[in-house]
């Protein structure tokens, strides 16, 4: 058919067809609405209509709700004007998860949007597109990235526990670098995330061989992450009111004293005052008393000791809560009934 007898529609489709594969338009660059192609080409909106229709059963373009009509992704195939994801798209993807990782660590994720990691790269909102397809999934490769930071050693440590209390370390060391990461993640509706999959499997590994079935195995792997997890859910909400009060809080806890003080001598509460003297909490503190229990709970499940030389001690043995372990030392002491904040 030549462009003479052409359908109004098609000729226009042909026209936008041709600047996509020209590279024109790239992906996510928003092509011409309904609405801008009646004004351009002078056709009516049903034809218009007709127009994208075409082009997205081609594949070459997509709808993006609340943003319209944007070129859809390359396919890795050959073609006119198309080619294969090059190092340079991956270079690029990369350099946008950095930034969104940034921006995520310095003003929490609620603050981080296609239009301001935009503006922090110095290109379009749309642009973005190009190599994440929305946010729910930028999330999820900023996640895999955090996690992939500190990876966990080719040559695990000889001891279940240890193995165990290494991971745990590692996570929440994670945790604390980047505070969004935790409320990113959802046990319920998990970021299938190598590098998170990673914390899980090794835990698996170690607990293979000690008497206890695959499912006590997995309960006790997935507990573990969600424990550490659920340990640093508080460290965002803790990093945003320490960043817009300008007051940390270990001094926000001081500045409780004279209230605690009053509740103590009320003699409502004899055995907390009785305690609180001798107590000193601390996010660190909460985690390895919290962690020790898990995993003496753990050990007074395993049926069958660990085929390693033998120690001073039964490894199905509970260890005492002043053991050393993987962990961070605690921080700067806190007063004492310091309340679990970063």
């Amino acid at each position: 058919m030549t462009g003479r007898t052409q359908a109004p529609y098609a000729r226009i489709a042909a026209e936008l067809r041709g600047r996509i594969e020209r590279g024109e338009l790239l992906p996510g660059d928003r092509v011409p609405s309904t609405r801008a192609i009646t004004q351009r080409w002078g056709v009516a909106m049903a034809t218009a209509s007709k127009v994208l229709a075409l082009l997205g059963q081609e594949g070459l373009v997509r709808a993006v709700p609340g943003v319209g009509t944007v070129v859809a992704a390359r396919p890795t195939a050959g073609g006119p004007g198309r080619r294969p994801a090059t190092e340079d798209d991956t270079a690029q993807r990369a350099r946008i998860i950095r930034a969104a990782v940034a921006i995520a660590d310095a003003e929490g994720l609620a603050a981080l949007t296609m239009r301001r990691l935009g503006a922090e790269l110095g290109v379009s909102a749309m642009s973005l597109y190009r190599h994440v397809s929305n946010k729910e999934q930028l999330v999820v490769l900023m996640a895999d990235a955090a996690f992939g930071e500190e990876a966990l050693p080719e040559r695990p440590p000889a001891g279940w526990r240890e193995r165990l209390e290494l991971s745990a370390a590692l996570q929440w060391r994670l945790y604390r670098a980047h505070p969004w990461l935790a409320g990113a993640m959802n046990l319920n509706r998990p970021l299938l995330i190598p590098n998170g999959i990673r914390h899980i499997d090794w835990a698996l590994a170690a607990l293979d061989g000690l008497g206890l079935d695959a499912d006590t195995r997995m309960h006790a792997a997935v507990t573990l992450f969600g424990y550490v997890r659920g340990h640093a859910v508080d460290l965002e909400p803790e990093t945003d009111a320490t960043r817009t009060s300008g007051v940390s809080g270990q001094e926000w806890m001081h500045a409780q004293e004279n209230r605690l003080a009053a509740l103590i001598d009320s003699k409502t509460f004899p055995a907390f005052a009785q305690t609180r003297a001798n107590s000193a909490l601390s996010p660190e503190s909460l985690l390895h008393h919290g962690l020790t229990t898990l995993l003496d709970g753990l050990a007074t499940r395993i049926t069958t000791p660990p085929n390693r030389p033998l120690q001073r001690s039964d490894p199905r043995q509970p260890r005492s809560t002043t053991r050393q372990n993987a962990l961070p030392p605690n921080e700067t002491p806190a007063t004492s009934c310091k309340a679990p904040v970063s």
